[in-house]
């Protein structure tokens, strides 16, 4: 299969064995040779599960005691519905790549069940969605910086930024370093240190509760019907990791054990994601804001390791998460053109706008809610579900397979409809 200038997916596992220390422009040619299984299938099983957490561990974490505040206690059904559909939709996009050896990207899938409208389609939604959240990334961390310190103001060229608007920049200017690089090998440090964070994250919050006067003792309500399409939208959130599964999956030396990567990933997130959910709520009830860290006390020395762990994740994940837009944007000048030169103009160009759109529209909550309801849904559910009947012949013949995808199709439109409109109203009303 020719390689289209549309391709957007990683191409580089995201941690590479001791050894492997070509520049990436190198790599990328190895990619683009026909030798490319054997060139980046090295990764190994521990390495991958570590970046598989990382991509499906991340801000979400933060977000979801907010959601389950939005839907009440039976809203953690929805949790792990989502968790166990997103899960499944993994293995299909592994069975996908099963069935034709020339599929090494995401967008590649959608092109051998769909031809280049479905290439198309995958690169949209799945660009437009780490745009998204990157941009969320910035949001969050001038929301954190700015109520741990509510005085600062930053003048640049005569114009005052104050508030949270000034810690976004700050926060911009120190993370675009590391969209400069080029080898991803170099982000492997950072990935694992991703990793790190959630779990520190969690035994703060953990540690808060028990030990600094706060307690578990808020009751909660059984269920907010009006607050399930805000919950279930952040809930698949939390699992939009799918585009980077391919990378993964193509990286992986022992490839055989992709399923098991898979599973031990969702259980731990969702372990994990379950539990911050549970803790937040009865620490703060209907209170709990849309990132917890905001109701932490600041004065605690506790709430301040939580709050600024929590700016490890956006410095460990904004580049991982820009690298397929990136390369999508270097993929379109001709080859002679200096692709060092355009990559460092495509990433800061990129960083600059995540910037303007996180200052436009500074709603962390509203935002992410509508990513999982709209694009994450999308793209982490539906398009696996479809590429996998189309290329399969599986909807040729019903049976348990079919009725399991079509139930979860059906839960994915319920929620793309109403969490989107839920989501956009929210966003207006506070324009």
């Amino acid at each position: 299969m020719d390689e289209s200038p549309d391709n957007s997916s990683l191409t580089l596992p995201l941690i590479l064995d001791e050894g492997q220390h070509e520049p990436a422009s190198n790599k990328v040619e190895e990619v683009e040779s026909n030798f490319h299984n054997e060139s980046t299938a090295t990764t190994s099983f521990l390495k991958t599960f570590f970046n598989g957490l990382n991509a499906l561990s991340g801000v979400g974490i933060l977000s979801v005691p907010y959601a389950l505040s939005s839907g009440g206690w039976l809203s953690l059904i929805l949790l792990f519905a989502i968790a166990a559909s997103c899960f499944y939709t993994g293995l299909l996009i592994k069975r996908c790549m099963d069935m034709d050896s020339d599929i090494r990207t995401y967008p590649d899938i959608g092109e051998r069940a769909f031809g280049n409208k479905g290439r198309i389609w995958l690169s949209v939604v799945m660009n437009l969605e780490l745009y998204l959240v990157s941009t969320g990334f910035l949001i969050l961390e001038g929301d954190n910086l700015h109520n741990i310190f509510p005085g600062v103001e930053l003048e640049v060229a005569g114009l005052r930024i104050g508030g949270k608007h000034c810690f976004i920049v700050v926060v911009a200017l120190i993370i675009l370093p590391t969209v400069w690089l080029d080898n991803l090998s170099l982000l492997s440090y950072v990935s694992a240190s991703g990793v790190l964070a959630s779990a520190i994250i969690l035994g703060s919050i953990l540690w808060i509760g028990s030990f600094d006067g706060i307690g578990f003792h808020q009751a909660g309500s059984p269920v907010n019907w009006n607050g399930i399409p805000t919950a279930v939208s952040l809930y698949a959130f939390c699992y939009c990791a799918h585009p980077v599964f391919p990378t993964l999956y193509t990286s992986m030396k022992n490839k055989h054990q992709f399923s098991n990567v898979l599973l031990l990933c969702f259980i731990l997130c969702t372990i994990s994601y379950a539990s911050m959910a549970v803790f937040g709520y009865l620490m703060f009830g209907s209170t709990v804001q849309s990132q917890i860290t905001l109701n932490l006390p600041t004065r605690n020395i506790s709430s301040k390791v939580a709050i600024f762990t929590t700016l490890v994740n956006p410095i460990s994940k904004y580049a991982l998460m820009v690298t397929p837009i990136v390369n999508a944007a270097k993929k379109k000048f001709p080859s002679h053109y200096n692709k060092r030169f355009i990559g460092l103009l495509a990433s800061t160009t990129l960083v600059i706008s995540t910037v303007i759109v996180a200052l436009t529209l500074p709603f962390f909550a509203y935002l992410m809610s509508l990513v999982g309801a709209f694009l994450s849904v999308t793209g982490s559910i539906v398009f696996p579900c479809f590429c996998y009947l189309k290329l399969s012949g599986t909807y040729r013949r019903f049976g348990c397979e079919v009725l399991i995808i079509g139930c979860i199709l059906l839960l994915s439109a319920a929620v793309i409809v109403f969490g989107t409109y839920t989501a956009l109203v929210e966003i207006i009303g506070s324009l």
